[in-house]
Parts: structure tokens; C-alpha cells; sequence
């Protein structure tokens, strides 16, 4: 797994990473299985305080 310093593009090149098409919660990660208003890996930091262990390149 790669990180970047610019943690926002990571999501967009992920291949769990979507867009839902829903208004309240517009992206999505197949990967953990969740919807949020923010980019995946914001919720994951917040929550387990740690970066996403499931990116995958695209």
C-alpha cells in the first residue's frame, strides 16, 4: 500500500472508492461498506485514528 502526502486523492484512485449519487451522503467505500458526506478516508482517520488499511490502487 502507497500513501501519499496528499491523503484527499488517495480515495479517488482507490478501486472501493465511489460516488453514491446520493445528495446526504455522496461517497462511498465498497471496502468498509459505508456512505459519508466527507471523503472516506476522513472517517476513517477520525474514527480509528489511523490511515486507511484498504487502498488499492484502481
Amino acid at each position: 500500500m502507497q500513501q501519499t502526502k496528499n491523503s484527499r486523492a488517495i480515495c479517488s484512485n482507490c478501486k472501493y472508492f465511489y460516488i453514491t449519487w446520493d445528495r446526504t451522503s455522496p461517497y462511498g467505500c465498497k471496502a468498509m461498506g459505508f456512505k459519508s458526506k466527507t471523503m472516506p478516508y476522513m472517517v476513517t482517520r477520525q474514527i480509528s485514528q489511523t490511515d486507511c488499511q484498504s487502498y488499492e490502487v484502481k
